[in-house]
């Protein structure tokens, strides 16, 4: 374990990954979206490790501290992911993603079932037909100027079947901006598929201005955690 920048690196799934930790008490692991890193979680890492949750913040493959790879693939970020989760030693851990973060929290218990005990998803799509169309055809036109991988994946991947999400058996709570840009018709179907899931869909707000800098998201995600029992007044 090496540090950068307070931060600490564990090496999962053939890559190194650097992650950092605050608070103590009951795991949650925060992901973030394509071409962001760790610290758009600020407001909500305040607002949980408060709450009495000790979070984990990895930066993804290719973000943040990392070092850049030449092609991303939602699989191999799951991947890491899970890698994470058993080199921390975490059992059943709770997990939140945002955007990209979701896609890659969704896949990583379709293809690793079990390893969550608790997951929530703000801004997730299951394909790029999940992505509202005017936003696929302007970075479909700056990928074409300046080929991006990070942009490649968004445009490419996932591909996730409804058939997959109804594997998915722990509570998941899936979230969207009124304003996204994701299809309202995506996230339904995402929370249509998945037993037990609850959707809000929060008013006025976009795809990350409920996430970045507000406390919107930690305050959902709190009651949400709270309202299945993973709060630390539930630890004996």
């Amino acid at each position: 374990m090496s540090q950068h920048h307070g931060m600490e690196t564990a090496d999962v799934n053939g890559i190194t990954l650097h992650y950092a930790v605050f608070g103590e008490g009951i795991p949650i692991v925060l992901i973030h979206g394509n071409g962001e890193d760790h610290t758009i979680f600020h407001t909500e890492i305040g607002q949980l490790t408060a709450a009495g949750y000790k979070v984990y913040a990895p930066d993804s493959r290719g973000h943040g501290a990392n070092n850049p790879v030449a092609e991303y693939h939602y699989t191999d970020m799951a991947d890491d992911i899970y890698a994470f989760i058993r080199a921390m030693g975490l059992r059943r851990p709770a997990l939140y993603g945002h955007s990209d973060g979701g896609i890659i929290g969704l896949l990583l218990e379709i293809r690793h079932p079990g390893t969550l005990g608790i997951l929530a998803v703000s801004g997730t799509n299951l394909s790029p037909a999940g992505l509202i169309p005017s936003f696929v055809d302007e970075y479909s036109s700056i990928n074409q100027q300046h080929p991006d991988p990070l942009i490649t994946l968004m445009l490419t991947e996932p591909r996730i079947t409804t058939e997959e999400l109804r594997t998915i058996r722990i509570p998941v709570l899936v979230t969207a901006g009124e304003h996204d840009l994701i299809l309202r018709s995506e996230t339904e179907k995402i929370a249509g598929a998945i037993s037990g899931a609850e959707m809000i869909i929060v008013e006025n707000e976009d795809h990350g201005s409920y996430i970045v800098g507000s406390e919107i998201m930690g305050n959902l995600l709190i009651r949400f955690l709270k309202k299945h029992g993973v709060s630390r007044e539930k630890i004996r």
